[in-house]
């Protein structure tokens, strides 16, 4: 990757400021610094986020004393009053704002091979699975039919004959390859589809069920959930089966026809009453620009949900502590939010848009974290304009000795909860983060507090505190031209 020349030396010339700044402030004190986006002020945030703990006791909190979140359920509930609480406690003024969420429950959930070629008289064998949200119930006792095979959306329409009354399984393996050379995203974006969309184009062709193998790279008889989307009135069973699951059927099935019995019971009850958490560090003579810092709150229900995302609230909870604990004040507010319902509907940051719609402009920036700490903070993901990269120079000036240095700026970012205000100009941003191993623990029941690396978390909590500082403090607007989505 090749680094323009001009931005080389922006970055070079901050870096010097950086050190003039930091001599200047060990003689004035932080206090004069405060408001400005000074080199010194920066480091002092960088420094501060990577000596506390805070946003880890933070994480630990939530991921063990909670446990799994998934909207409507009680610990999705707790959450947010944990997060309420924690807010008070710094002083933020916290305000909880109402959303109706979705509250889909799983139930039993089984299956057994108990016809294929060469089984021994009496021999059955177990499946690992789990239901996909949104996913439809079998009967109570099940129901038994052949497995059918396919590798990609063409083989399923090629053999759309042979599908009605069968179970499909989607046997696409997740590109590790790719996760490992940095394109995570787009390896998860290829698998997945097969999970949004396979069990709908199965339920068309009259599929009994649809089963899809995991969505991930670690192969340890994990299964992946997510949600699918089903049409109304022509729901069926869906779940995801782990990848030694697929594989062993996909050999007996070179051998012969096979037959599967699989239960699955979950429910799909009212909506129910939840809320987003809103916690605000009142700007001065901008006060009524706002800057986002956030995560989602919700998480699937196999695990605590660690990575995706109680990094990310606990991260951004980190940012206004940080800001706090140095007696920093923004000239924006910096606004940290814990969405609801990013996992299986996407209706807290439907509810915030639509709640804010008639004065977007007030809205000047927005950073969702939702990529997990699973590897290093490498720096920041920028959704600006090419002639605004130059100006974010110091910021990465100030991020250059943890390592975090980097500004990839994209046309789009497309984070969850922020896609439509994103989608009508608001300038959005996300730490810029290794997923080479996210996909082993996301959406999965290895997704816990132990799997978090303290120091990611803090390099993290540096990165998201310096960025929302610096986009408060700014003073030239960085572009509204809403943006194109595909």
């Amino acid at each position: 990757m090749t680094i323009r020349k001009p931005i080389l030396s922006a970055i070079a010339a901050a870096l010097k400021a950086a050190v003039l700044s930091t001599a200047v402030l060990s003689t004035v004190g932080l206090a004069h610094a405060a408001g400005a986006n000074d080199a010194a002020t920066l480091a002092q945030i960088r420094d501060a986020a990577m000596a506390s703990d805070w946003a880890y006791q933070r994480l630990e909190d939530m991921t063990d004393l909670v446990g799994p979140r998934l909207s409507g359920s009680p610990g999705a509930a707790a959450a947010v009053q944990q997060v309420a609480d924690a807010m008070r406690k710094l002083g933020a003024k916290v305000t909880l704002q109402p959303v109706k969420v979705p509250h889909w429950v799983r139930g039993e959930e089984k299956a057994q091979l108990v016809e294929y070629t060469g089984r021994p008289q009496g021999v059955v064998q177990n499946i690992v699975l789990t239901a996909l949200g949104g996913s439809g119930a079998t009967p109570a006792q099940g129901l038994t039919a052949p497995v059918i095979i396919v590798r990609d959306f063409d083989e399923l329409q090629r053999r759309a004959a042979e599908v009605k009354g069968k179970i499909v399984l989607f046997e696409v393996a997740f590109d590790q390859g790719m996760a490992d050379a940095g394109l995570g995203g787009p390896a998860y974006r290829h698998g997945s589809a097969f999970r949004t969309r396979g069990p709908a184009l199965a339920a068309e062709l009259g599929a009994a069920a649809a089963l899809v193998r995991a969505v991930g790279g670690a192969d340890y008889r994990l299964t992946h959930t997510g949600t699918t989307r089903l049409v109304e009135g022509k729901s069926i069973p869906a779940a995801s089966v782990t990848a030694e699951d697929a594989l062993l059927i996909a050999r007996l099935s070179k051998r012969g026809p096979v037959t599967m019995k699989l239960v699955l019971t979950p429910q799909t009850l009212p909506d129910a009453d939840s809320y987003n958490v809103i916690a605000d560090l009142p700007g001065t003579d901008k006060a009524d620009e706002v800057v986002i810092v956030s995560g989602h709150l919700d998480s699937w229900d196999l695990a605590t949900g660690a990575h995706d995302d109680a990094t990310g609230v606990t991260a951004s909870m980190g940012v206004l502590e940080t800001l706090k604990k140095l007696n920093l004040k923004p000239r924006r507010t910096i606004r940290m939010i814990a969405w609801m319902n990013e996992e299986n509907g996407g209706r807290g940051g439907a509810t915030y848009h639509a709640q804010h719609k008639a004065a977007l402009d007030k809205q000047f920036a927005a950073i969702e974290s939702d990529g997990g700490v699973a590897g290093r903070t490498f720096g920041v993901q920028a959704g600006i304009r090419p002639q605004y990269e130059k100006l974010f120079a110091p910021l990465q000036a100030a991020l250059v000795p943890i390592g975090a240095g980097v500004l990839q700026r994209r046309d789009v970012i497309g984070a969850g909860d922020l896609h439509a205000m994103e989608a009508d100009g608001v300038p959005s941003f996300t730490p810029l983060v290794d997923s080479s191993l996210y996909f082993n623990y996301h959406h999965t029941p290895a997704d816990t507090f132990d799997k978090v690396d303290p120091d990611y978390l803090k390099r993290h909590v540096a990165v998201m505190s310096a960025l929302t500082w610096y986009l408060a403090n700014m003073e030239q607007p960085i572009g509204r031209a809403p943006q194109q989505f595909n």
